[in-house]
């Protein structure tokens, strides 16, 4: 099967051009070449931005993909950029999107008149009503302004080539550039007696993906026609509270963790969550339709991702 992969040197991207390199030939590689992991042999690559629409095309023409993996659709005009480009050209769509689209997600940050949705989120679950939610926030990303998963995701549905969506959870793993379990250590390894959370903070639940484990769900969309026109929530199928994510990165890294729980208004933290809004998603949809499971245990995914980090 041929397939080009947008952004396929990343942090998941790399990840997903290996296991579909594993899977067969045809696999071409459209990134900026700022980033140079060592590929699979047989990997093709092609640099560009994918911003600018004419490398885009001449990318598209020189893959002629079946399936175009876009792991870095950030904005509306990216999105809309690709949909038309696709057309004529490739059969069909697989766009990383995030669980940060739901209504949830603006619960959590206070911006929400809304009651907490049911969770688990099921795909259908509300959707944020604001838009753009890291415009002004003054992050490293060069795309923050712009940035809207919503905004992809109705440019590809709209778009003439059958889109899947995968809307992905907080990844971890080796490499990580946010430092998911990395910052966990470095908040237990400073703290200074029993690890203080609030009672509803100690209880909230997202969901998390080791980054092998989302590399695979995200090949299985790409393999399985059967996913063309759907959207799936990726993620581990348990989405540990807070607490028992830190008790057990902590017993990974064979470090003494006592937690004391206080009630929220009282534990100091920044930015200020309503920690009331769960956005754990319901993951079972990807299970049943396409086959999705971990490859790689809880356990052994820690473990992999700890070897990664420098000691202290």
């Amino acid at each position: 099967m041929a397939v080009l992969v947008l952004g396929g040197t990343g942090f998941v991207g790399r990840h997903v051009t290996r296991q579909l390199a594993a899977a067969g030939p045809g696999v071409t590689v459209f990134h900026r070449g700022e980033t140079t992991p060592p590929l699979p042999d047989g990997v093709a690559t092609i640099h560009g931005s994918r911003d600018d629409r004419a490398a885009l095309r001449s990318a598209l023409d020189a893959a002629a993909p079946e399936v175009v993996v876009d792991a870095i659709a950030y904005t509306e005009a990216q999105a809309a950029t690709l949909a038309d480009l696709a057309a004529g050209r490739t059969d069909r769509l697989v766009a990383l999107s995030s669980g940060d689209v739901y209504r949830q997600y603006d619960g959590l940050r206070g911006q929400s008149e809304a009651p907490p949705d049911p969770v688990p989120l099921t795909e259908d679950a509300p959707l944020r009503a604001s838009r753009y939610p890291y415009r002004g926030a003054q992050i490293d990303f060069p795309y923050a302004d712009d940035y809207d998963k919503i905004l992809v995701e109705e440019q590809l549905r709209a778009g003439p080539v059958p889109a899947t969506i995968l809307r992905l959870p907080m990844v971890y793993g080796p490499g990580d550039p946010q430092g998911r379990v990395a910052g966990v250590l470095d908040r237990l390894r400073v703290s200074d007696g029993p690890l203080v959370l609030g009672e509803q903070q100690a209880r909230w639940r997202t969901s998390r993906g080791y980054v092998e484990n989302v590399a695979a769900a995200i090949v299985r969309a790409v393999v399985d026609p059967t996913a063309a026109g759907r959207t799936y929530n990726l993620g581990e199928p348990d989405a540990l509270p807070e607490a028992t994510w830190l008790r057990r990165v902590a017993a990974a890294a064979d470090l003494e963790l006592s937690v004391k729980r206080r009630p929220d208004a009282q534990v100091d933290g920044a930015p200020p969550f309503d920690w009331a809004y769960d956005p754990a998603p319901d993951t079972r949809r990807p299970r049943t339709e396409l086959g999705v499971a971990e490859p790689i245990v809880h356990a052994e995914a820690l473990s992999r991702t700890l070897a990664d980090t420098s000691p202290p």
